[in-house]
């Protein structure tokens, strides 16, 4: 390589061809190494891509690299929560999707579960229904309930399905209704809040001759009590409760947030990994607080309930699937049992 930096016009030509733009090692490292980058990092970055050996020889290292990580989940269940900024962006959505096809492709077994807040309260504007909030939730009447399965089940289940399929695996989209995957009942402030629910139980039985065919699993988070009537169900909690029916290796909360902060101030004071007694006392001395409370409890139950390990993970981040699952830096919190 030194004689194409040095040598004649001619094996500078020969040795260092254009790359095309999916094949530039600059972009691979970043998003499969680091998950955040100081501008220090950013030039350190810099500096290594013009020293970095060709693409062939760059692309076998991190295949290299990889193969403990593959090797530790073949086989293995692994659900998805997906939602926040990683559904509004374009490039974080391929993100997402490109790593759940690499992830089946390399023997592990994602199921994708989603909820889709801003895509309800779009269509709700265009309807000329205003969205009611009460205490950071959604209340959700008859006619609303009615737009919510529209959305979820019709429109961004089915998108989600055509992007993976797309990327070149084999989606199939489900409710909770589906196969009776999920059964809803009431939640304790359904008065207040209209049909939102809660999981009474999980029938996972009509998800494992899909995951076994190698198919990919994507579940929109409505379901319907025992009288059929359907009921919103917060993405996070269906995602715990399949993880722990499935006896997932992993549950993976996608949030807009790094994961959990000792200091919610100070992005730097992440904790990388924690036990269920931590973080029961972080939440006691307020460290964990407003909306990362509910996605702790659901990982806790989910932990309670014989998952391996469950990850919060930065959403904001590309690839963080991977850096979370292939990596050992991760790309937020692990909270183990």
């Amino acid at each position: 390589m030194k004689m194409a930096l040095t040598g004649n016009h001619h094996h500078h030509l020969r040795l260092s061809p254009p790359l095309p733009r999916t094949l530039a090692p600059a972009k691979t490292p970043r998003s499969l190494r680091t998950p955040r980058l100081s501008v220090a990092a950013s030039l350190a970055a810099a500096a290594a891509a013009a020293a970095a050996p060709p693409a062939g020889q760059f692309r076998v290292d991190v295949l290299s690299e990889s193969l403990p990580f593959i090797q530790k989940f073949p086989g293995k269940t692994i659900v998805v929560k997906y939602g926040g900024a990683a559904m509004k962006s374009e490039a974080l959505r391929a993100s997402v999707v490109n790593d759940l096809v690499l992830l089946a492709c390399v023997g592990l077994r994602p199921v994708l579960v989603h909820g889709g807040g801003p895509e309800i309260n779009s269509w709700l504007g265009r309807l000329g229904i205003e969205p009611v909030f009460r205490d950071g939730l959604r209340v959700t009447d008859a006619s609303t309930m009615e737009i919510v399965s529209m959305v979820l089940v019709g429109k961004v289940n089915k998108h989600l399905v055509s992007l993976i399929n797309k990327a070149g695996a084999t989606a199939v989209g489900l409710s909770g209704m589906d196969g009776c995957l999920l059964t809803a009942r009431p939640a304790p402030n359904a008065a207040q809040l209209g049909f939102v629910g809660e999981v009474a139980s999980v029938d996972s039985s009509v998800l494992r001759p899909l995951t076994d065919s190698g198919h990919i699993p994507v579940i929109a988070s409505v379901a319907a009590d025992k009288d059929g009537q359907p009921y919103n169900i917060n993405a996070d909690t269906v995602a715990g409760e399949l993880a722990a029916a499935l006896g997932a290796e992993k549950l993976i909360l996608l949030t807009d947030v790094a994961g959990i902060l000792r200091d919610r101030n100070d992005p730097s004071s992440l904790v990388k990994e924690i036990d269920i007694k931590g973080v029961k006392k972080m939440i006691e001395e307020g460290l964990v607080a407003g909306g990362m409370i509910p996605k702790v409890n659901c990982c806790v139950r989910s932990l309670a309930q014989g998952v391996r390990t469950t990850s919060i993970i930065d959403g904001r981040v590309p690839h963080s699937l991977l850096l979370e699952i292939m990596t050992d830096e991760g790309a937020g919190t692990m909270i183990t049992g």
